[in-house]
């Protein structure tokens, strides 16, 4: 893996997997809590994995298996977010990771492992799919904070859980397991410990064998159902959707079908 951000205290790992590109959050002494200089490394990644037209899917995971996010590194808060144009350069940069992943043209998938909370939910959230073990642990802590939450964040949780689940997470600030999770539908699936790694890596393969122009079209197309902070126009997505039937990839998948056999997807 490549280190991509600058502070030795934490730092965003990337590395190229066949046609995966994977994202690593390590701090793991802060339980992979996210220092300000890793929020805007972070984002530079998700770019770098936007920008790669070899990848097919985005994974986003946290190191070691006691935390996915715990969240903002809070003893920086006092040096990084101590005045308002601190604060402003901090929002931004939490504002400019997560708009990364929400925006991406490539699938994204959060892989959760333990603590997930505050920042770290926002990140999931941002992504695609989410899968967790049923004994991570999560939480919305702002309210124990004192801190004002951004209205961009808000919309994307109100836009993935509905507002009766988000009001829950934001103003009982309560902590839940990965169960739970998957019941009020912030992650897709939950799975035991023994079988995380598997199925997970099924679903990850699963998704990178697909037609790349079909899924591009349909999470624009979902992005503007659900008027997330993100969504396209409509003229975007009809331009996406034309893209598939003007495909190379089009023409393979109705070939495949006919020969019995596995597409050969290129997206193109």
């Amino acid at each position: 893996m490549t280190d991509a951000g600058q502070r030795p205290a934490g730092r965003i790992e990337t590395a190229r997997a066949g046609a995966e590109f994977h994202i690593r959050i390590a701090n793991p002494e802060r339980y992979n809590a996210m220092s300000l200089s890793m929020w805007e490394a972070l984002a530079r990644a998700a770019a770098e994995a936007d920008a790669d037209a070899d990848t097919r899917v985005v994974v986003l995971s946290g190191s070691g298996s006691r935390a996915f996010v715990s969240g903002a590194d809070i003893s920086e808060f006092a040096t990084q977010r101590g005045d308002p144009e601190q604060r402003a350069r901090y929002g931004a940069a939490v504002a400019a990771a997560q708009r990364a992943l929400a925006a991406s043209r490539h699938p994204t998938v959060a892989v959760i492992r333990g603590v997930c909370m505050g920042g770290g939910m926002a990140l999931a959230i941002a992504c695609d799919l989410r899968y967790c073990t049923e004994d991570a642990r999560f939480r919305m802590p702002a309210g124990r904070l004192g801190l004002g939450y951004a209205l961009e964040g808000m919309q994307r949780f109100a836009s993935v859980l509905g507002t009766a689940r988000a009001a829950d997470l934001f103003l009982t600030a309560r902590s839940f397991d990965g169960r739970e999770a998957a019941r009020i539908g912030l992650v897709q699936e939950a799975f035991g410990q023994d079988s995380f790694e598997a199925v997970t890596r099924k679903r990850i393969e699963a998704i990178a064998a697909l037609a790349p122009l079909t899924l591009r079209a349909a999470r624009l197309a979902l992005c503007r159902i659900a008027g997330a902070p993100e969504a396209p126009d409509e003229v975007a997505v009809q331009a996406a959707i034309r893209a598939c039937y003007e495909s190379r990839d089009y023409v393979e998948g109705q070939q495949a079908f006919l020969e019995k056999r596995e597409p050969r997807f290129r997206g193109t």
